[in-house]
C-alpha cells in the first residue's frame, strides 16, 4: 500500500492563505504519505519573496515532494523575463528543476512542465517532452505504477462549458494509454474533478484516470469550490486505487473528507472486453 498527497495552487503571495497552508503540515505530518505532488502554481505573481516563502513551505513537508511550475510561476508583468528568462526566477528561488522524476520501487511519477504559452493561461505539452516521457514509461520495470504530474488541464471540467485543454492534449492521451500510465495529477483550474481517458480519447484500452486537485491553500476557488481549499488523498492498495477529496474544514481547523471513489488497479489484471 502506497499513499500519495496531491496539492496544487497554493499561490504564496495575496491570495494565500498561511493558516491552511499549516493544515496542510499538519495534515502530512500526521498521516505519513510516500510523496506529496504539488502540480504548479507556486506563488502569484512569481516574485522573488513569493517563491522565498513557497520554498520555506516544502522545505517544512516531511515527506518525499514532487514539485511542477505553473503559468503564475512565469513572470506576467516582468515583460522582459517573460520573453527571454521565462523560468530564471522559479530556478533562482525554487528550483532548476521543472520536470522531475520521482522513483522507487514501486512508484513513477514523471513531472511535465506545461506552462509555456506566451498567454497568461492556456498551457501545452511539447512534443519532445511527450517523446522523452515516452521514453520513461517504457523503460518502467513491469508493475510499476505510472503517474504523470502536469499544471495544465488533459480534460474539461464539468459545467465550464467550452472551456479549453492543454495543447497536444490528444497526443498525450494516446501516449499515457499505450503505455500503461494509471493516473494524472493536474490542477490550474482552482476546482477539483476526476475523469476517465476512455471518454476523452477512446482507445479501448484499459482507461486512464485524470485527477484534478482545486487551489489547496489560496482564496481563488472556483464554481462549487469558491472560496474553498482543496486536496486529493490517494491510497494505492493492490487491488483498488482509492481517491479522497479533501476540504478545510474551519471550524475543525484540518482538512476532512469531502468525498471517496474507489477505482479497480489496472495492472494487476489485463484489461480485455468479454466476449459472447
Amino acid at each position: 500500500m502506497r499513499e500519495i498527497l496531491h496539492i496544487s495552487d497554493i499561490h504564496f503571495g495575496p491570495y494565500h492563505v498561511p493558516e491552511v497552508a499549516t493544515g496542510v503540515l499538519d495534515l502530512i505530518a500526521r498521516r505519513r504519505p510516500a510523496l506529496v505532488v504539488l502540480s504548479g502554481d507556486l506563488t502569484q505573481r512569481a516574485k522573488p519573496r513569493q517563491f522565498r516563502e513557497a520554498r520555506a513551505f516544502v522545505d517544512r513537508i516531511e515527506a518525499e515532494t514532487l514539485v511542477i511550475p505553473g503559468n503564475h510561476d512565469v513572470p506576467l508583468w516582468r515583460v522582459w523575463e517573460r520573453l527571454f528568462s521565462r523560468y530564471g526566477a522559479y530556478r533562482r528561488h525554487f528550483s532548476a528543476e521543472l520536470e522531475p522524476v520521482f522513483r522507487d520501487e514501486e512508484l513513477l511519477v514523471v513531472g511535465i512542465n506545461s506552462a509555456f504559452n506566451w498567454t497568461t493561461a492556456n498551457g501545452r505539452i511539447t512534443r519532445s517532452r511527450l517523446r522523452e516521457v515516452g521514453e520513461l514509461l517504457a523503460q518502467a520495470p513491469p508493475g510499476v505504477t505510472k503517474i504523470i504530474a502536469v499544471h495544465h488541464e488533459l480534460i474539461p471540467p464539468p459545467s465550464f462549458g467550452t472551456q479549453r485543454v492543454l495543447r497536444n492534449a490528444y497526443e498525450a492521451g494516446e501516449l499515457f494509454s499505450r503505455l500503461d500510465v494509471e493516473l494524472v495529477l493536474a490542477g490550474h483550474l482552482h476546482r477539483s474533478y476526476i475523469g476517465s481517458s476512455e471518454a476523452y480519447y477512446p482507445s479501448g484500452r484499459r482507461p486512464f484516470l485524470i485527477l484534478h486537485s482545486g487551489t489547496t491553500t489560496s482564496t481563488r476557488g472556483r464554481g462549487c469550490e469558491r472560496r474553498r481549499f482543496t486536496c486529493n488523498w490517494i491510497r494505492l492498495d493492490d487491488d483498488e486505487l482509492t481517491i479522497s477529496h479533501l476540504g478545510w474544514d474551519p471550524d475543525a481547523g484540518r482538512f476532512l473528507e469531502w468525498s471517496r471513489h474507489v477505482y479497480p488497479r489496472r495492472q494487476r489484471e489485463p484489461y480485455a472486453l468479454e466476449g459472447p
